[in-house]
């Protein structure tokens, strides 16, 4: 049983230690599903982006990057308006 719980206790700390940085972003302009899907796209096709997250809802994208990378604020605020939104870093 201490073994167990020992390596449980490892698997759950390297496991938040090998977790990247997380961002929330507020969209402006997205309005249905179609859009939170191009959304989606658009950001796992950057090789610094781990997974990504679209609140149509809550109008916001969360991005968590992989270990020691990130986008820059100007890279994401392109890639939105690229694909006709505003962007909003106040989330």
């Amino acid at each position: 049983m201490k073994k167990l719980i020992l390596s449980l206790t490892i698997l759950f700390a390297t496991s938040f230690a090998f977790a990247g940085e997380v961002e929330t972003v507020g969209v402006k302009g997205m309005v249905c599903s179609f859009c939170a899907q191009g959304i989606t796209k658009k950001f796992k096709e950057q090789p610094e982006v781990a997974s990504v997250e679209v609140s149509l809802e809550n109008k916001f994208v969360k991005l968590t990057y992989k270990d020691g990378q990130k986008l820059s604020h100007d890279k994401i605020a392109t890639l939105l308006k690229e694909a006709g939104y505003e962007v909003s870093f106040n989330k």
